[in-house]
């Protein structure tokens, strides 16, 4: 009788067994695959998933020549002029309006200044007390041929005449720092074009007082030559050198692409954006581009090749991503694997993978949930 019952729950146990074995299979035969227990994962010739996974070779692949960055066009900051007033006082005239030419040298703002009267007023002291010194050193050396002044009297000239000379030279270098760059005579200060440009911005007019002499009466600005800023992403940083050639196109200028190159590369990334910004210098004779319109630049750019793989064959798994290798027909498993950057729809592969491989470049997904 003993025997009888441990013989039936014997054969209970086997059929649960073998129950659950089957019904795990079903399972996994009604996802489409079968998982092994060394991580391999095999799709039955009856499962749909043949027809949903695509797999092919890994190739050699020539990476992107070209990486395509937005910018702007900036006046060069060597061709900007800001005009700040030397000196403190009343504005008398403007000569000058927002967009209009101006030639170098050509009169701007006239400006009623005591600091200029004063200027010009010592200029004219000094000039005379150097006169006057220059004839009392003349006196005292004939009166000491003659014998009739000591030593110590011609000292006293030659002293006097030094200081008469300092004190003029300080006056005509301080006359001269308003006069030569801007002209003017009396109490009045004449503002002039530093060189040929646009007037850029204006915020003077006549009967207003200056007292912030660091506040620019106008601005100018040289356009015959301009800058393109392209602003490059923190990955490409490193792909992007002083020489490379480029192509600017204008959303503004349909049809427009001005060939040009790489002048300069700026060292730090802006904290903001994040962003490397690159200038290319760009002849403008017609002043047809303007400061902070928008650009599109192409630059070229010289990549080794490599291996690259469609994007729809990466996956992400716990912060990696991986791939589907096939080590036999229809049979995958997982891989790790490192990658450089996008390119349209193809990615760089650094590591993980060789060439000739067969990796699952599209259904992968489907696999995904193991």
């Amino acid at each position: 009788m003993m025997s009888f019952v441990f013989r039936s729950v014997t054969r209970a146990l086997c059929y649960t067994a073998v129950s659950l074995v089957l019904y795990a299979s079903s399972a996994q035969a009604a996802s489409g695959f079968v998982a092994g227990k060394d991580g391999m994962l095999s799709v039955p010739e009856a499962s749909p998933l043949r027809s949903q996974i695509q797999v092919a070779a890994v190739q050699v692949g020539m990476p992107r020549d070209t990486l395509t960055v937005p910018g702007n066009i900036a006046a060069e900051p060597r061709r900007i002029f800001p005009l700040l007033p030397p000196v403190t006082g009343r504005i008398l005239s403007v000569s000058a309006t927002p967009g209009q030419h101006v030639v170098r040298g050509q009169e701007l703002v006239r400006i009623m200044s005591g600091d200029m009267a004063q200027a010009v007023t010592d200029q004219e002291k000094a000039e005379a007390g150097l006169l006057m010194a220059r004839s009392a050193m003349v006196r005292a050396q004939e009166v000491r041929k003659a014998g009739g002044a000591a030593t110590k009297d011609v000292e006293a000239a030659h002293a006097a005449l030094l200081d008469a000379e300092a004190e003029e030279g300080r006056a005509r270098l301080r006359l001269l720092s308003l006069t030569d760059k801007y002209g003017g005579e009396g109490g009045v200060l004449v503002l002039r074009a530093p060189a040929s440009g646009v007037i850029a911005s204006l915020s003077a007019a006549p009967g207003v007082n200056i007292t912030d002499m660091t506040a620019p009466l106008l601005v100018m600005e040289d356009l015959s030559e301009i800058w393109v800023v392209a602003n490059i992403a923190e990955v490409d940083g490193n792909d992007v050198q002083v020489g490379q050639s480029v192509v600017v196109s204008l959303p503004a200028r349909e049809g427009i692409a001005i060939p040009a190159q790489v002048s300069s590369v700026e060292p730090d990334f802006h904290a903001d954006t994040r962003r490397l910004q690159a200038m290319i210098v760009l002849a403008n004779p017609d002043e047809d581009l303007k400061p902070n319109m928008f650009a599109s630049v192409a630059i070229q750019i010289k990549q080794p090749v490599g291996l690259m793989v469609p994007q729809s064959a990466l996956l992400m798994n716990n912060d990696t991503v991986t791939v589907f290798v096939e080590t036999a027909p229809w049979v995958f498993q997982r891989r790790v694997i490192t990658i450089s950057y996008d390119e349209g729809e193809n990615t760089q592969v650094l590591s993980g993978l060789r060439i000739g491989e067969r990796i699952i470049v599209r259904g992968g997904v489907l696999l995904n949930d193991d």
